[in-house]
């Protein structure tokens, strides 16, 4: 069995799906937000999982250094008013995690990027305001409004994943709405997935989507 596990995947692409089945499986799953009920340390209740693993970068080199309580990591961006983490796209945090951590395994969950693009536009006010309102790696202040620009933004994270596992067996790219998604991160991970389905969908869109849950 795999040691810590790291997706890094963009909202809607299932990460409350990956959340629940690797919950499930008996993973402590940190997603998005740590919520107090999962921890007794109560510096952490609410903490957002992007500003804690930049806290264990910044303070110790290690970016898992804050998450002794967890087993996995399902979504490790956000971005909510005073708060934009992207520790995803970060080349020196997935670095300092490979050397510090050799048994951890990443999954990079990658539906379609225009049909992701649609549902982030489609999503409360993150494709519409959040986005272009901030400086995000790889979609600059102003970028960000339309959904060929997110389109571009989601390809180029993509291919930078790629760049960064390339040669090696840490990294497993898979399609939510693959039919055989929850067999290849079971085998992947060496760990039986009892669940797998649609988790936090928007009701308003005809896809497959799972949807990462933000503060408007």
């Amino acid at each position: 069995m795999t040691g810590f596990v790291i997706n890094l995947g963009l909202p809607k692409t299932g990460t409350t799906t990956l959340s629940r089945a690797l919950r499930r499986s008996g993973l402590k799953v940190a997603d998005w937000r740590v919520r107090p009920a999962q921890t007794d340390n109560a510096a952490h209740h609410s903490q957002l999982v992007g500003e804690l693993v930049y806290k264990g970068y910044f303070e110790t080199g290690d970016p898992l250094a804050e998450f002794t309580d967890f087993g996995a990591i399902t979504e490790m961006s956000a971005i909510v008013p005073g708060h934009n983490f992207w520790p995803q796209t970060d080349w020196g945090v997935l670095r300092a995690i490979m050397d510090i951590h050799p048994d951890a395994r990443f999954l990079l969950s990658a539906r379609d990027p225009a049909r992701t693009a649609a549902s982030i536009m489609r999503w409360i006010t993150l494709g519409k305001r959040r986005l272009p309102r901030q400086y995000v790696p790889g979609l600059p202040f102003g970028y960000g409004k339309t959904a060929p620009e997110i389109q571009r933004w989601i390809e180029g994270h993509y291919a930078f994943c790629r760049h960064v596992f390339a040669g090696t067996d840490k990294l497993l790219e898979f399609d939510v709405s693959d039919a055989d998604a929850a067999g290849k991160i079971s085998a992947f991970l060496g760990r039986d997935l009892p669940w797998w389905g649609r988790a936090n969908s928007n009701a308003a869109e005809d896809d497959a989507a799972d949807s990462l849950t933000q503060e408007a």
